[in-house]
């Protein structure tokens, strides 16, 4: 699993308040296939210590290599282009054709201080515009109120720092378990939520936010946005429909139900009943994951992650 953008940024800051000199290398373009998407981040010191990723290969190993050496200064960033022949493909492990652009920065004091920026809008899931001019080595930090493309000149960088994919699990469970290990293998920040105290003593998956309460109070205490996925897996209707009600009303992307189409169709019946409308109704994903004839939890979980991958690339 590859360590996401605010955990790579506050490693970095750790080390230079030490006293360490990092670096960080962002990938700022890219051409045919690529290992990792734009704006990917990888941060280290010169020691071999590193966090996150811009390729998941050689890539990395090079780099290092090339900072150990003193090839790169710590007065000004530099550009490094991978993937300028086959032999260099080969031997780094990229796809064939594949070219990738990484953007090596000294992380310094100016560093921390738009990092710390960063950090902190991504903890409370607001967005940020990076720009930084290569040229006079300096960045300027501005909000801004929907996504941006990460893109680069050349000289100026252009980098969105936004919330990251969410998913909220109602209902801690086995299947919970084994879609929050896939969910984070993909990057996605996980919650799950359970009123049942017992239930949620028991959690034996991986580290994730765990949260009592009814669903719905959770839901609105989250705040769900445009990046939020919501999945109800309890198999009680007194849990599972009072999270729907709320979630199909609000802005989560993804609204998805477990259970059969027998199940379905009474949960239907319900919420109409108690007059949630038909357009928030026709929100929902149920039943959840695609029909791959799924059994097991890791099966379903399987079924569950594919469907939020092909509606998210559609």
């Amino acid at each position: 699993m590859q360590n996401g953008t605010r955990a790579v940024l506050q490693r970095v800051c750790v080390w230079h308040e030490s006293g360490a000199v990092p670096w960080l290398c962002t990938v700022v373009a890219t051409l045919g296939s690529s290992p990792r998407p734009l704006g990917s981040l990888m941060g280290c010191l010169d020691t071999g210590e590193q966090i996150g990723s811009v390729s998941g290969g050689c890539v990395e190993d090079d780099l290092l290599a090339r900072i150990r050496s003193g090839e790169f200064t710590n007065s000004s960033a530099q550009v490094v282009e991978y993937g300028l022949d086959p032999e260099q493909n080969e031997r780094l492990g990229l796809p064939c054709g594949g070219r990738i652009t990484v953007l090596v920065e000294s992380f310094g004091s100016e560093g921390l201080e738009w990092a710390r920026q960063v950090i902190l809008a991504l903890k409370e899931r607001r967005s940020l515009l990076r720009r930084f001019d290569m040229a006079k080595n300096r960045t300027i930090i501005e909000p801004v109120d929907r996504a941006r493309e990460t893109m680069f000149d050349g000289s100026v960088l252009q980098q969105f720092f936004g919330a990251k994919q969410r998913m909220v699990l109602i209902g801690a469970g086995q299947l919970a378990i084994v879609l929050s290990e896939l969910a984070q293998a993909l990057d996605f920040e996980v919650v799950v939520t359970d009123p049942r105290q017992q239930v949620l003593a028991q959690w034996d998956g991986p580290d994730v936010e765990l949260r009592g309460g009814m669903p719905d109070d959770v839901i609105r205490e989250l705040g769900v946005d445009e990046q939020t996925a919501v999945i109800t897996l309890s198999h009680d209707p007194r849990i599972d429909d009072m999270a729907l009600m709320e979630a199909l009303t609000g802005d989560a992307w993804y609204v998805g139900a477990l259970g059969s189409e027998k199940t379905t169709q009474a949960r239907l019946e319900r919420l109409r009943f108690l007059e949630l409308p038909d357009g928030a109704i026709s929100r929902l994903h149920a039943p959840v994951g695609l029909s791959i004839g799924s059994k097991t939890p890791v099966e379903i979980a399987v079924a569950i992650m594919a469907e939020l991958i092909q509606i998210r690339r559609s």
